[in-house]
């Protein structure tokens, strides 16, 4: 869903973001194809995750967008301009890094303010506009301390602050919060999230973290092997994924054999289940969600760990054939259901995925 905000940060004129299309991208390294015919379309001041494993191409895509690599074949629309013949420095885009890249004799609001010097903007509205961007990120007050001053978290802000100083039509992320401990990387994924929708900018987010897509993004696009697999809202991807490694990537997933009979049914653990998607006949996977599975004590099947998460508790049970499951019980019902316990598992009514609609094992 797209997202459109008109309240402004301080000097800053009201923003819809910028409309993105990528058409057919492909990059190649040699015989390593990371790109292969990637078609995207991003939403003015929608913010889009990348997700993938490594070597998906999530990383060439993003540099592609920056400028820093340029692609064998396709194009890069911003507002309907081809961007990709324009270099790096003329695009009117902006990339935050993993690593900061802050300069570390220059102190934070010299940091914020260096592209505005480079675009020859006088002194007095640069000390301005970086006193407002620091403030922004929650950084007032911190304008005359070097990086090696601040912490990690502090120093990405002001990574942050710099990429907004010049109001790019589109902001790219490149993984900003995987060098953060996970206190600070809620913190700070709150804040960029808070901030992309104050300024309505036009954001494409690289990151390997499942969580951090899911909670951030409007929409998230899965890639693999160069390919996009799938591009939907986070409760779509998790909910009705359009293929077996969409299933099976995203959140966590059982395989459990079953036998479907061509009949838009499969039985799996005794219960016959409707199939979402396209179906099959005979001795099939079935994927299951940890909380599609209900457990009750005493039965066949045996739980060999248990996992407090809270309201939840998560099991590892193996069935009786030797399958090893997932399922995620009320933790407040989980008293009986220790390691060793016997217990039966059997899948809630609701629609069921087979892993073998797109050709998976």
């Amino acid at each position: 869903m797209t997202v459109t905000v008109t309240v402004t940060a301080p000097d800053q004129p009201v923003r819809t973001g910028a409309a993105l299309r990528i058409r057919g991208l492909r990059r190649t390294f040699g015989s390593a194809v990371a790109l292969d015919g990637l078609d995207l379309d991003v939403a003015p001041g929608e913010l889009l995750a990348l997700l993938g494993p490594s070597g998906c191409g999530k990383t060439t895509a993003l540099r592609v967008l920056a400028g820093f690599e340029r692609p064998d074949e396709g194009r890069v629309l911003l507002d309907g301009e081809d961007i990709v013949p324009v270099p790096a420095d003329r695009r009117d885009t902006a990339m935050v890094f993993q690593s900061y890249s802050l300069f570390p004799h220059l102190t934070a609001a010299d940091n914020v303010a260096f592209g505005l010097r480079m675009r020859k903007v006088r002194t007095a509205e640069r000390r301005a506009r970086a006193g407002e961007l620091l403030e922004l990120v929650g950084l007032s007050g911190h304008g005359d301390r070097f990086p090696h001053q601040l912490s990690g978290g502090q120093q990405q802000r002001v990574a942050l602050a710099r990429a907004l100083a010049l109001r790019p039509r589109l902001l790219l992320l490149d993984e900003p919060l995987s060098a953060l401990d996970a206190r600070v990387r809620l913190t700070l994924r709150e804040e960029i999230r808070r901030l992309q929708l104050e300024l309505g900018i036009t954001t494409v987010f690289v990151t390997h973290d499942q969580e951090e897509a899911l909670s951030m993004a409007d929409r998230v696009a899965v890639m693999n092997g160069g390919r996009l697999e799938q591009c939907a809202s986070p409760t779509e991807l998790y909910e009705r994924p359009a293929t077996g490694f969409v299933a099976e990537f995203i959140g966590t997933m059982n395989r459990v054999p079953g036998r479907a009979g061509g009949d838009g049914l499969v039985e799996v653990l005794g219960v016959r289940l409707p199939v979402e998607g396209p179906g099959g006949t005979g001795n099939v996977q079935v994927l299951l969600r940890p909380e599609a599975l209900e457990v009750t004590a005493g039965g066949t099947a045996r739980v060999t760990r248990t996992a407090f998460h809270g309201a939840t508790t998560r099991l590892r049970i193996t069935l009786p054939d030797g399958t090893d499951v997932t399922a995620d019980v009320p933790t407040h019902g989980a008293a009986e259901l220790t390691a060793g316990a016997a217990v039966s598992v059997r899948p809630r009514q609701r629609p069921a995925l087979l892993a073998a609609w797109d050709g998976a094992a």
